[in-house]
């Protein structure tokens, strides 16, 4: 019945998606701000497609430029974040590499970064920066890699730097004035209806050294799957003094809000999160570069 299920979802991912990659290339090479929503609309088919539901607390904001910044768990994360508003990401220069991947990558503007190369920082913020003054919503995975679902991982600052970069950057040009930034905290909570345990989690997210096309294999051949995402408020871009304290804050809420989630805590009762160092740089060591967005 797994294989079965499997098949079934590959065939139609790819009877959808094919037919559908020329006409969004085209809405790109018109410019035109449906090919910001299509991707979004695209997305939610594929969702339904994989049995992904989503439960969504908080919205993005509407008509003003957005850094939503996000942990990371699996290449599942880019269809269910793309289902939740129309956005594009911020992604390892590898990724431009990958046979089809790479192509949907690109229909959806994402923006490559080249983290070998220092003098690629700057390139890098100008792009972010342009995408922001047209009003577009960017994602920032911001723990640099995926993890097992179960925890957090630190967040790099180095990665804040492209929004906010230092004075003396070389940066052409700043953020628009009406920038903010939200956080987005996800969890897979159920799969085929039955919570999904701290010892199971793992078979969901997609980290360390696994293999993409068998994860996904297995994945899609295990059933239904419920996500539960929560967005926080928007803050200024200005109200953060500078990369480390935008890292610092957005790592303390999107941490609490998973731990929320985890223990199906409301999200108006405070909790008291701890992230020791040691299982910072354990968790670190278990998850590796495993992910395509990371």
């Amino acid at each position: 019945m797994g294989t079965f299920r499997g098949a079934a979802i590959l065939t139609g991912f790819f009877a959808l998606t094919v037919p559908l990659m020329p006409v969004q290339a085209l809405l790109l090479r018109l410019s035109t701000p449906a090919a910001r929503r299509f991707p979004h609309w695209y997305h939610r088919q594929v969702c339904r497609l994989l049995g992904v539901r989503l439960t969504i607390e908080g919205e993005v904001a509407v008509g003003k430029p957005v850094l939503l910044v996000a942990n990371h768990t699996s290449w599942l994360d880019i269809p269910v974040l793309s289902a939740v508003a129309p956005l594009s990401f911020v992604a390892k220069k590898d990724v431009a590499r990958w046979p089809f991947v790479s192509s949907l990558a690109r229909l959806q503007r994402t923006v490559f970064v080249d983290r070998e190369r220092r003098s690629a920082v700057g390139e890098t913020t100008n792009e972010i920066m342009a995408r922001l003054a047209l009003g577009d919503t960017v994602v920032l995975f911001a723990e640099g890699t995926s993890s097992d679902g179960n925890r957090v991982l630190p967040f790099k600052t180095s990665l804040f730097a492209a929004a906010k970069p230092p004075v003396k950057a070389g940066v052409a040009g700043a953020a628009p004035s009406d920038v903010v930034v939200q956080t987005l905290s996800l969890v897979y909570t159920r799969l085929h209806g039955i919570p999904i345990s701290r010892s199971a989690r793992p078979s969901v997210g997609w980290y360390g050294d696994m293999e993409m096309q068998s994860h996904a294999w297995a994945l899609l051949k295990s059933g239904p799957l419920d996500v539960r995402i929560r967005i926080g408020a928007p803050m200024p871009l200005d109200s953060f003094a500078d990369r480390k304290d935008l890292a610092r804050r957005t790592e303390d809420d999107v941490r609490e809000q998973v731990v929320k989630i985890l223990r199906n805590v409301p999200d108006d009762v405070r909790i008291a999160v701890t992230a020791p160092a040691l299982e910072h740089r354990a968790a670190a060591r278990s998850t590796g570069s495993g992910s395509a967005f990371r």
